[in-house]
């Protein structure tokens, strides 16, 4: 992986983006230190589709999990009674 520094890829930037298509993932730091990463499209969909699978890999599992699928409630919150004359 290539890293390039910011003013660069903001002034290269066409230069960068086909680094990223050819060569794969581009890292650009600010004031030397790792700020982000340039990633082909392809690569960017493997990684979402790979952090969340769909529903039916969800319940087809060998041990469905249903924790993903049902989202947690906040503690419940009581509003105060108003007590009319």
């Amino acid at each position: 992986m290539s890293s390039w520094q910011v003013q660069d890829a903001k002034a290269r930037f066409s230069e960068l983006l086909d680094a990223t298509v050819e060569k794969g993932p581009q890292i650009v730091t600010r004031r030397g230190v790792e700020a982000a990463v340039l990633v082909p499209i392809e690569e960017w969909r493997r990684l979402q589709k790979a952090s969340r699978p769909d529903l039916k890999s969800l319940l087809l599992a060998p041990t469905p999990r249903f924790d993903n699928l049902i989202p947690r409630r906040g503690k419940l919150k009581l509003r105060p009674v108003m007590e009319f004359d």
